[in-house]
């Protein structure tokens, strides 16, 4: 697996070691993104077809404004 190094503020690493109770920066950061993706599937498991329904109403041009 590819892995990408970045820079983020040690006060909001530390923030999320804290919450996350992981002792590890590089396991906290990394649980909560696994977090926010698997959140994010989860919602659209949820809102599938309706937000399917939502992206055909937005391809549709817009009747003209008077």
């Amino acid at each position: 697996m590819a892995k990408v190094s970045i820079s983020l503020d040690a006060e909001l690493v530390v923030e999320v070691m804290v919450l996350a109770g992981i002792g590890s920066p590089q396991d906290a950061v990394e649980a909560i993104v696994r977090d926010y993706v698997a959140r994010g599937h989860r919602t659209e498991a949820r809102t599938g077809l309706k937000e399917q329904g939502l992206r055909e109403v937005d391809v549709k041009p817009r009747e003209p404004e008077a």
